[in-house]
């Protein structure tokens, strides 16, 4: 780094002794790559983990602490790469973000910055990735229920059941329901409500639009009346939504754990079942034609699997 990016950044650190568990993940790359040079790491090697660390940057905030990262976030992180983002990742790319977050850790567990390696029980994978979930029709009948059994103070809980059913209908991501805004719903045609999904300037969609039922209507009015939101939809965290969605899944006893991530398999497996096209489902979820390659395969592998364990019984 130059004198004058110094001057330009007076509180980036010079020297790895300079870092402290508060140092940004941005203001550590230049340094991590001085010392990957220092190893004898080409110089095309040394692009491509710090374009991966980069990557956890645009997920996580590139002003997140490094001290902050555990490997929960880390391993979000290797989801949304993977199911979430809506580029194409090969297992080859894949091993080597992995590769690349794991280096990064150890060093700065190795220089005593952070106590503990948050990136060392990340697992690495050869082969395809394994395939999700998805709930059955009967399941998502199950968990409607027992969302709308779920209580706020002595008063029912609308928040489950919308959030519930505004991930099954229209598959959004965690990042985009985040976003969502109250402006982002079109009620302009009662009868054929729109969800506005907005996507950052590097997307290749800058924006789709959702129509959704009238059930879904019926949950998004009953949760404004509950909780008043102002501007944005939901005015807890995306973490506590998360809690709400395991908690929803458990009282419908889900054999597995929900999550942003299988209820928009959930979408994609239902709108394919009900027969709605290729192109209508892939622009549904946001996705560029080479990435829906893979994702429709895994559509097809999980409706498969529940017809056959329908035709069981």
């Amino acid at each position: 780094m130059s004198d004058q990016q110094l001057a330009l950044f007076p509180n980036q650190p010079q020297q790895p002794q300079d870092m402290t568990r508060q140092t940004p993940l941005s203001a550590s790359l230049e340094l991590f790559a001085d010392a990957l040079r220092m190893e004898g790491k080409s110089e095309h090697t040394v692009k491509a983990f710090i374009g991966d660390l980069m990557l956890l940057g645009e997920h996580t905030g590139r002003d997140t602490p490094i001290g902050v990262y555990t490997t929960e976030m880390l391993n979000d992180f290797l989801r949304w790469m993977e199911f979430e983002r809506g580029v194409p990742c090969s297992r080859k790319t894949y091993a080597r973000r992995v590769t690349s977050v794991k280096v990064f850790f150890k060093w700065l567990h190795t220089l005593e910055i952070l106590p503990v390696d948050p990136a060392k029980p990340l697992l690495q994978r050869s082969g395809p990735a394994p395939l999700s979930e998805a709930l059955t029709p009967q399941q998502i009948e199950d968990c409607i229920q027992a969302a709308r059994q779920m209580v706020r103070g002595d008063e029912p809980d609308t928040r489950p059941e919308f959030i519930f059913r505004l991930l099954v209908e229209t598959g959004i991501k965690k990042s985009e329901t985040a976003r969502l805004t109250r402006a982002d719903v079109d009620l302009s045609n009662r009868q054929r409500p729109v969800l506005i999904v907005r996507h950052d300037v590097k997307n290749i969609y800058k924006e789709r639009r959702i129509e959704f039922g009238q059930a879904l209507l019926r949950a998004y009015e009953a949760y404004l009346a509950q909780y008043q939101p102002t501007r944005q939809v939901f005015t807890c965290t995306t973490r506590n939504l998360e809690y709400i969605l395991t908690d929803i899944g458990v009282s419908a006893g889900v054999p597995f754990k929900l999550s942003f991530e299988n209820l928009r398999w959930t979408m994609g497996v239902c709108d394919w079942r009900a027969g709605m096209s290729e192109d209508a489902i892939r622009e549904k979820m946001g996705l560029s034609r080479p990435s829906w390659h893979e994702t429709s395969g895994k559509i097809k592998q999980l409706l498969e699997r529940q017809l056959r364990e329908e035709k069981r019984f």
